[in-house]
């Protein structure tokens, strides 16, 4: 049988459109990941289809390849919910639903589907359109790729949890990452001093992007240093609220935004006695993706008030090698996955 074109530039047999994707069916290492040729999806009526070109990954995303903390498996326990990863993406509107209003055919978006689906490791994904922004041309779409989860938490967290106020002595544990990164940025353009706590290898990278102080996380433990915080915002989630509450400032906010189960259970069984008694906060932070926040970052980067920090792209084809650098911990900023040359 021959294959065809239509007019949205699909190929198929007998109507039925293939695409590459980068798929896993059992919970596991980056082995478990492998390119395969499954169907293009079908938007539903209030969906756009989107030619992808480019996907980031984030923590999320590896936490679901290992199925790993036992939330993850909630309502999948024996395999994946979504067999196609990816939360962020950034693209080209191909095809709308019949009640699409925002967006037609030929648009440039980007956002984050963590909160209506997956599947952005793929040369197509459907998504909300409530879940994307306008990519303006001034962004690149890695560089678009590179907002949406990640920034958004920064944000969150910053802004709406921590209450970020000018001239504020901030920490960012984990401030290598996507969402350090992002955050460090942030916490500057708003007047914060600002500490960042990563490896070694990472801290040149934190001074680049405005870091005041940087700590050496193997050398130096920031609660035992005697150096008091307005604001903590916690990516890894390492330490324990009794050691946490010491680097904080009376009046101060911690906000956990990653971390281990321990560390979250404990956090959220002594906040209370925490705020009660020292006067300082503890918060986890729960990300709530839109695309209001999403316009906020769109504008920042388009006047180059805060750039993405990508470390590395990626095709498809070795996606499974981004998650294992990834897991190592290596990387500075967001590792992108670019789907065209």
């Amino acid at each position: 049988m021959r294959e065809r074109m239509d007019n949205n530039g699909l190929s198929g047999k007998q109507g039925t459109h293939f695409m590459k994707a980068m798929v896993y069916d059992t919970y596991g290492t980056p082995e478990a990941l492998r390119l395969d040729k499954v169907a293009v999806p079908v938007p539903k009526e209030n969906e756009v289809l989107i030619e992808v070109h480019a996907t980031s990954i984030n923590s999320w995303d590896w936490d679901l390849l290992r199925g790993k903390p036992f939330a993850n498996r909630i309502g999948a326990f024996q395999q994946p919910r979504y067999r196609i990863l990816g939360a962020d993406v950034a693209g080209k509107v191909i095809t709308v639903g019949a009640d699409v209003t925002r967006f037609k055919r030929g648009d440039e978006v980007f956002g984050d589907l963590s909160g209506c689906g997956w599947g952005g490791f793929a040369e197509y994904v459907c998504a909300n359109e409530n879940a994307l922004t306008p990519k303006p041309a001034a962004i690149s779409y890695v560089q678009a790729a590179a907002i949406p989860q990640a920034a958004v938490l920064a944000l969150q967290g910053l802004r709406d949890r921590g209450r970020l106020q000018q001239g504020e002595r901030v920490l960012i544990n984990g401030a290598g990452g996507g969402v350090g990164t992002f955050a460090i940025q942030y916490a500057k353009l708003h007047g914060a001093e600002v500490t960042g706590v990563d490896s070694a290898e990472k801290l040149d990278m934190l001074r680049a992007i405005g870091t005041d102080h940087v700590l050496d996380y193997m050398k130096e433990d920031f609660t035992t240093r005697g150096i008091k915080y307005d604001l903590i915002l916690d990516v890894v989630g390492n330490r324990s609220a009794f050691s946490l509450k010491r680097a904080l400032n009376k009046g101060g906010r911690y906000v956990m935004i990653g971390g281990t189960m321990f560390h979250i259970f404990q956090n959220l069984l002594l906040a209370p006695f925490v705020s009660r008694i020292e006067k300082k906060k503890m918060m986890l932070l729960i990300h709530k993706p839109n695309d209001g926040d999403q316009q906020v970052w769109k504008e920042l980067v388009e006047i180059g008030q805060v750039l993405p920090v990508v470390d590395k792209e990626y095709p498809l084809s070795e996606a499974a090698q981004a998650f294992r650098d990834i897991g190592e911990g290596r990387l500075k900023g967001k590792a992108v996955i670019v789907m065209k040359g």
